[in-house]
C-alpha cells in the first residue's frame, strides 16, 4: 500500500495563527503555536479518525507545506 503524505492546515485567528501538520497513516503530527511576538509553540499530536472533519468544522484551510516547514525551523 502507498505511503500517504503529511497534510497540512492552518487557521489564523485575531492576534496568533495555528498550523497543523497530519499524517494520515499514523494520525501523529505536531501543531505550531505562532504567537504575534514570533514565539512558536510546538506541541507533538495524536489525533483521531476524526481529525479532518475536526479541523474543517474548526474552518483551518490548506497550507503550504513550505508555509509549515519555515515555521517549523525556528523551533530549533
Amino acid at each position: 500500500m502507498a505511503k500517504a503524505f503529511s497534510q497540512y492546515f492552518k487557521r489564523i485567528f485575531d492576534d496568533y495563527q495555528v498550523l497543523v501538520q497530519v499524517n494520515p497513516d499514523t494520525l501523529t503530527g505536531i501543531e505550531l503555536i505562532v504567537h504575534p511576538d514570533g514565539k512558536i509553540e510546538k506541541t507533538e499530536m495524536e489525533f483521531d479518525e476524526e481529525i479532518f472533519e475536526d479541523l474543517a468544522e474548526d474552518e483551518f484551510i490548506h497550507c503550504n507545506v513550505l508555509e509549515f516547514q519555515m515555521h517549523l525551523a525556528k523551533t530549533k
